[in-house]
C-alpha cells in the first residue's frame, strides 16, 4: 500500500477569493503529488520500516540514515499538506467554547492569538509553516517549522497549520505574505481544529 494523494475536501475554487483556484491546482496536484511520489520512492528502499509516516516522523532517529532526510522532507510534506487541506473550508466556522477558552487562557484573547500566529507566519524566514500545537504539557503553543518539518518530530501535536512556502500564495499575493496570512483566517475550518484539539489533549 503506497501513500496516495488525498482528494481535496472541496472544489478547487471553493476558497475564492481568499485562496485562488490556480494556486489550489498547482499546490495540490503538483507540489503535494511530488511529496507523495518522493516519499513512496524513499519508503520502497526500506519496506521493513512500514509506511506509518506519523510514527516514523515522531522518532526520526528510527528512520534509516540513507532515507531519513528524504522522509523528513517528503513524508513531512505529505502529512503537512494532507492536514492543511482539511484545515480550510468555504463554510463559516468558529472555535468551540472549549477551544476558545483555551485560546483566551493561553494568549489573552482570540485577537492576541491571531497576532501571535500572524507574527510567526510572517517572520518564518524562507520556506516553512506556522502552527498552533498542543505541546508535551498539553498546552496550546504557537510555533513554526522550517521547510516541511513537522511538529510531530518535536513531540507536539499540530491542530492548525499554515503553509508559508511561496508556492502557497505567490500566484495571487505575489510577495505580500501578510495579506495571504490574513486571508487564511477567513477560511479556517474550526470544526477540524476542534476535533484535533479534543484528540490531542
Amino acid at each position: 500500500m503506497a501513500i496516495i494523494l488525498p482528494d481535496l475536501p472541496y472544489a478547487y475554487d471553493a476558497l475564492e477569493p481568499y485562496i485562488d483556484a490556480e494556486t489550489m491546482h498547482l499546490h495540490h496536484d503538483k507540489h503535494h503529488q511530488t511529496y507523495v511520489n518522493n516519499a513512496n520512492a524513499a519508503l520502497e528502499k526500506h519496506p521493513e520500516i512500514g509506511e506509518d509516516l506519523e510514527a516514523l516522523l515522531a522518532d526520526v532517529e528510527s528512520i534509516p540514515a540513507d532515507i531519513r532526510q528524504a522522509l523528513i522532507n517528503n513524508g513531512g510534506g505529505h502529512l503537512n499538506h494532507a492536514l492543511f487541506w482539511e484545515l480550510m473550508t468555504p463554510e463559516k466556522t468558529a472555535p468551540s467554547a472549549e477551544l476558545a477558552a483555551a485560546i483566551d487562557a493561553t494568549f489573552g484573547s482570540f485577537e492576541e492569538f491571531q497576532a501571535a500566529f500572524t507574527a510567526v507566519a510572517t517572520t518564518r524566514f524562507g520556506s516553512g509553516w506556522a502552527w498552533l500545537v498542543v505541546n508535551k504539557e498539553g498546552k496550546l503553543e504557537v510555533t513554526s517549522t522550517a521547510n516541511q518539518d513537522t511538529p510531530i518530530s518535536e513531540g507536539k501535536k499540530p491542530i492548525l497549520g499554515l503553509d508559508v512556502w511561496e508556492h502557497a500564495y505567490y500566484v495571487k499575493y505575489r510577495n505580500v505574505r501578510p495579506d495571504y496570512i490574513k486571508a487564511f483566517f477567513s477560511v479556517i475550518n474550526w470544526n477540524k481544529v476542534d476535533e484535533l484539539y479534543a484528540a490531542a489533549k
